[in-house]
Formats: structure tokens, C-alpha cells, sequence
């Protein structure tokens, strides 16, 4: 009986630590074809005049996509890079190599299970089929102490409940061998001239920005539990976990090891992440399209505020060096994410959808559940009544200023 080639269809999982599809294919002994596509979908400018990716994430994804693919040759292997549509490149390569199955990490986003839609489509006319696996929570779905539609909506009963009824499963060890065919087409990782940015915009780019890969967020990850500085900040780390360079559970488990030897602030602040992360997934799994049902809200004409907002313009100096940092680095501190967050919705006379859309722009840590989670809660919009926080900016603002310890607040 000859092997199952199994094509996997990489997405937001650019790692090979703790990644069950691939360990899915290898346990099935098949021969796999691993496959990246530039979704030229992202790189569009949106309803809202922003784009969904901006240069500097397209920066970080096509760094850790150029990794991938080294460390792919490594183990024996390769990456297959595309720009185009998933639904038009993986049939090809179906047809091409003769593949039985294709695999992918499932999605939750409406953007992005429509795309596995098109695609599920499109093979299942050559009779093959897209199958899907869990690896982007905490938390397994299987093993929540409740069905999908008994998910409490308080974020802390889901919390409690978790860590008192449920359990992690064990993450998967880092893959040293990987059987591949030796005679696929080789492709390159395009530019960001190619994903369609301009010189200009790339040599405006701050070499500040963080750097992609897996390697570098596993470096980051260890330095992050054990850095002796008490204001870390959890964005050093979340755009790491966002785009799938460290596992959820990896990253849970490094950080427990660490509090076993020295429990700090910053580090209880990253484990919250990681389940108000799970929390917006399965909110969106128990309430479909939930926090992007405002998204298509009806669009005035821009208003001048909310221009000056985006401009770095409005002349209160926590709000403009906040905008221009975002735009520098794709990074600020949450506490600040709050701060200009409530400007923009008592100040600027606008949908809270356009601050988040200039918002999933710039930032490398965006992914699209807790980002519109976030900002659906900081207009009091939520799915956790208890975390609707329509706190007025100049409060937070004025404590924020006062506080030493900026980056703990929560």
C-alpha cells in the first residue's frame, strides 16, 4: 500500500513545536506537502480606508514564513510559498501531486472560515477531503466542562470553571523529520513590493519593529520568564501568540515553570491572556459573527476627529505619542490601547469599528477574535457584561500617568 500524501495548509500555525497537524500527518506515516499562501484578500484596503494587513505585520508574517521554510529544509523538507487565492492554488497542487487529504488548523473568524469554505469546495470537486484540527486554544473544545452553547459569557466563570474542571493536553514535541517529495517546485517567498507595498513604505520602516519566526518568539518567550525587570509588557509576547510562532499550551506551560521559581505580576498578566484568548474564540464558536455584527454598521463620511485621531493630530499628547507608536512599531501597551481606545469613542464621533479597523492595520498582535472582542468591550458592546468597560479617558489617562508601574495595570 503505497503512503497518503497529505497536503498542510499552514495559516496562522507558522511553527513546528506543538503542531498537531503536522504530527497528525506524520503519525499516518504519509508523505506531506507543506503549503503557505499570501491570501491577496489581507493585503486589500478595506470599507474603512485601512488596510487588513499593514506593512510592518506584512514584515513579521513573511519573516516567520521564510523561517518555516528554513527550518523545513532542515528536517528534511520544504515550504511551498503562493500569493493568490487558497481556492485557486490548493486544487493545483491537489491535481498536481496527487494528494489524498488536505489539512489545516480550523479557523473561527468569519473571514477566515469563509476561505476554508472556498476551499473545502474546491477539492471536494476532485473528491478529496479538507480536514480539520484544533490547535490554536488553550483549551481543547472536546474537553470543556460544558457543551459550546453552556459556555458561561462571564469571562471569569469561564475562567474558574476551566482551571477547576478541565485539564490541558500535553504539547507536541518539536518535529525533527518530516518526508516530503524531493521533486516540488520551488517557490519563493514573495516581496513586500509583491504583497503590494511600496519602496517608500518599506524604507520607512523602523528597525525597531519585532522581529518574526519561531525561533526568535521561543527566545523571546524564555527571556520574557525570566527578565528580572518588573514592567514587562504582555505585547512583547502576544504578537508571537497571534500569529501562531508559539502554541497557546507551550506558551501556558513555560510561564507556569517560571512562576514556580519567582511569581511575578507580568507573568499572571500573560496567563489571563491566554484564557480571555480562548474565552473570544469560543464566544465566537457559541455566537457566531458575534463581535463583527457591528461591522457593517452604516459609513458616514469620515469625521474630521476621527482623521486627526489617525493622524497623530489631536493635540493631547498621550493620544498622539500613543497613534505614533502604533504606526512606528505595530506595539503599545494595553493600558494605552484603553487610553486612546476611549478617545476615539468619546471624542471622535464615530463607530468603535473604525478604531479597531485602524487598529488591526498596524498592530503585529492582531488576530481577528480578540481583537474585535477587545474593542466591542471597551465600547460596552461585550459579550462579558462584567468586562464592558466604557471608563472615561481621562481618567484612565490621569492614572495612567500617575503610575509608576504603567505596564501592570490591567
Amino acid at each position: 500500500m503505497k503512503n497518503k500524501v497529505i497536503l498542510v495548509w499552514f495559516r496562522n500555525d507558522l511553527r513546528l513545536h506543538d503542531n498537531r497537524v503536522l504530527h497528525e500527518a506524520i503519525e499516518r506515516k504519509s508523505i506531506i506537502i507543506p503549503v503557505y499562501c499570501f491570501d491577496e484578500r489581507y493585503y486589500k484596503v478595506n470599507r474603512y480606508n485601512n488596510k487588513n494587513t499593514g506593512i510592518k505585520r506584512a514584515q513579521f508574517i513573511r519573516e516567520s514564513v521564510l523561517e518555516l521554510k528554513e527550518r523545513l529544509q532542515k528536517v528534511n523538507s520544504d515550504l511551498m510559498v503562493f500569493k493568490g487565492f487558497p481556492e485557486e492554488i490548493i486544487p493545483r497542487l491537489t491535481a498536481k501531486y496527487e494528494v489524498d487529504e488536505v489539512y489545516h488548523h480550523r479557523e473561527i473568524a468569519s473571514r477566515e472560515t469563509d476561505i476554508s469554505d472556498r476551499v473545502e469546495t474546491a477539492i471536494w470537486a476532485q473528491q478529496i477531503n479538507l480536514k480539520y484540527f484544533i490547535g490554536h486554544t488553550l483549551y481543547h473544545k472536546e474537553d470543556l466542562p460544558y457543551s459550546v452553547l453552556d459556555i458561561p459569557d462571564t469571562f471569569q466563570t469561564f475562567k474558574k470553571e476551566l482551571e477547576r474542571e478541565s485539564f490541558l493536553r500535553d504539547p507536541k514535541p518539536t518535529l525533527t523529520n518530516i518526508l516530503t517529495p524531493q521533486h516540488l517546485e520551488k517557490t519563493e517567498v514573495p516581496s513586500l513590493e509583491e504583497l503590494g507595498f511600496s519602496k517608500e513604505e518599506k524604507n520607512r520602516l523602523s528597525n525597531k519593529i519585532m522581529r518574526g519566526g519561531e525561533l526568535t518568539a521561543l527566545d523571546r518567550l524564555n527571556d520574557f520568564c525570566n527578565a528580572k525587570d518588573e514592567t514587562k509588557k504582555i505585547t512583547e509576547i502576544t504578537p508571537y501568540i497571534a500569529n501562531g510562532l508559539l502554541s497557546p499550551i507551550h506558551t501556558y506551560e513555560t510561564i507556569k515553570v517560571a512562576i514556580g521559581k519567582k511569581d511575578k505580576p507580568f507573568l499572571r498578566l500573560l496567563l489571563d491572556f491566554l484564557f480571555w484568548r480562548d474565552y473570544c474564540r469560543f464566544m465566537l464558536k457559541k455566537y457566531p459573527n458575534v463581535f463583527f455584527q457591528n461591522f457593517y454598521h452604516k459609513i458616514h463620511p469620515s469625521s474630521p476627529k476621527l482623521r486627526l485621531w489617525k493622524e497623530n493630530r489631536t493635540g493631547v499628547e498621550i493620544i498622539d505619542n500613543a497613534i505614533m507608536q502604533i504606526k512606528e512599531l505595530g506595539d503599545i501597551s494595553y493600558p494605552l490601547r484603553k487610553i486612546v481606545g476611549r478617545y476615539l469613542l468619546e471624542e471622535c464621533e464615530t463607530h468603535w469599528v473604525e478604531g479597531a479597523s485602524f487598529f488591526e492595520e498596524h498592530l503585529l498582535d492582531y488576530d481577528p477574535a480578540t481583537h474585535y472582542s477587545y474593542w466591542s468591550h471597551l465600547a460596552g458592546k461585550g459579550t462579558s457584561k462584567k468586562d464592558n468597560k466604557p471608563s472615561d479617558w481621562r481618567k484612565l489617562a490621569k492614572a495612567y500617568l500617575q503610575e509608576d508601574n504603567k505596564y501592570l495595570q490591567a
